[in-house]
């Protein structure tokens, strides 16, 4: 059985452990708020963790996003201090950089794109604050490769890799956070399609699998498995030749 509470107090003592040995009294944790359960759950974690005065939200809307109130609500709720960094036109110039070259974008392009902007404005703030990027990927996510390689699979620690998106939610209720920080339907902000919609399969069914290995439903069964064949190299290391003697 899940033991929130004590694996709650594992995470936190692990960050803490993270920032004694990667920083100093004053690195901060910088975390891309969405207002989704993940980044509100890992703010939560490293404000217990670190205090709230260690802890800065990078909120990064694509122009204009309907949903960004739950993000401004989440950093009051947790009295954390933010910055809004919009990326709509570094992410347009660089589409506009790519066609002039005369290559046509298409959905790969297009749909990770926006993922690695953020990601290097999650660095370019965390270089100049001297802090240390949250990834805010979940064990789940990662497992059928629903990141962006450079993009939201990046960052310098990881609280919730080795956590699904069942157990995260836990997690969150532990926490005493809001339910609409939690239960807040995760949407691509691209198409409009929820992540189960995009997937094929709900959450509950992926994690059952992960943990139990049961999933009654044949053609689901093989698409999980397919989508983790795929996608290992979004987390396993790099291949890096090495010379031989």
């Amino acid at each position: 059985m899940f033991d929130a509470k004590k694996i709650k107090k594992q995470i936190v003592d692990w960050i803490g452990d993270y920032f004694r040995d990667n920083g100093s009294p004053e690195t901060k944790a910088v975390i891309g708020i969405s207002g989704g359960k993940d980044s509100s759950i890992v703010a939560a974690l490293c404000v217990e963790a670190l205090g709230k005065n260690r802890v800065l939200g990078v909120l990064m809307p694509q122009g204009e996003q309907h949903d960004i109130d739950v993000a401004y609500d989440l950093c009051e709720t947790l009295g954390i201090a933010y910055v809004e960094i919009n990326i709509k036109e570094p992410v347009l110039a660089l589409y506009d950089g790519v066609v002039l070259t005369g290559l046509e974008l298409n959905n790969v392009a297009t749909f990770n794109t926006p993922a690695r902007i953020r990601m290097a404005t999650l660095y370019a703030v965390s270089g100049i604050v001297g802090g240390r990027v949250a990834n805010t990927s979940n064990l789940s996510e990662d497992w059928v490769g629903y990141a962006t390689k450079f993009g939201d699979a990046a960052g310098d620690f990881s609280p919730l890799a080795d956590l699904t998106v069942t157990e995260v939610k836990v997690i969150g209720e532990e926490l005493g956070l809001a339910a609409k920080f939690i239960d807040k339907t995760p949407i691509d902000g691209l198409c409009g399609k929820t992540d189960e919609d995009n997937l094929g399969f709900s959450y509950a069914v992926l994690d059952r699998y992960i943990r139990e290995g049961v999933c009654e439903d044949e053609q689901v069964k093989g698409k999980i498995d397919r989508l983790h064949r795929m996608n290992l190299h979004k987390i396993n290391t790099m291949p890096a030749f090495r010379l031989h003697s």
